[in-house]
């Protein structure tokens, strides 16, 4: 989750916002009076907010839990891979139209173990969610995917797979390269793959 300037509260996550303004305050304290450490008080407000946070999930609601879910802040597959893997290497397209920013996918090694790792990426900010489509895999997203997947069966590597789609781009550009069938093929050939994902 981004720090606490740019992050976006969620109505029952208002008790941490407020614990973060405490901590904004009591910093802003010590820059004016130098004389008086607050050192102590600004670390007993970041435990406040960690066990604060920590109580808030261990008693969601279901309704709550898909609010978390859809969280606009939540990480995406770059930033999950950024914090399981290790020597992470993005590979592009789809050898058949073009790359499909929506859809990474590579190899890297969890616990040093080569897999391969694919999945959806919406981007964090406006350009960038315009730049990966807001997650929409065109039909060369799932060509992408699946030649990934021919490439880890082809070398037994496993695949580990990061779902967080809103499905399909229902756009022109999909829809000229048939998009009604084209991802069709594509998901028939990924459960077709023999390798463990």
């Amino acid at each position: 989750m981004p720090q606490y300037a740019n992050r976006q509260f969620l109505d029952f996550e208002q008790p941490i916002k407020e614990l973060y303004e405490q901590i904004d305050q009591t910093k802003k304290l010590a820059e004016k009076n130098s004389k008086i450490d607050y050192s102590q008080t600004i670390r007993q407000l970041e435990e406040s907010v960690l066990e604060k946070r920590k109580n808030l999930t261990e008693h969601l609601t279901p309704w709550q839990r898909v609010q978390l879910s859809r969280h606009p802040d939540r990480p995406y597959t770059l930033k999950y891979i950024e914090k399981i893997a290790n020597n992470f290497i993005e590979l592009h397209g789809d050898r058949n139209v073009k790359d499909d920013k929506a859809m990474v996918g590579g190899l890297g090694e969890i616990d040093g173990q080569p897999v391969m790792i694919i999945g959806q990426q919406k981007g964090i900010n406006t350009k960038t969610r315009q730049l990966r489509n807001f997650g929409m895999a065109n039909p060369e997203g799932y060509r992408k995917a699946l030649r990934l997947m021919k490439i880890a069966e082809k070398f037994n590597i496993p695949v580990v797979t990061l779902i967080d789609t809103p499905g399909a781009y229902p756009g022109m550009e999909a829809e000229e390269q048939s998009a009604d069938r084209r991802p069709k093929p594509e998901i028939r050939g990924q459960t077709s793959v023999r390798e463990s994902v």
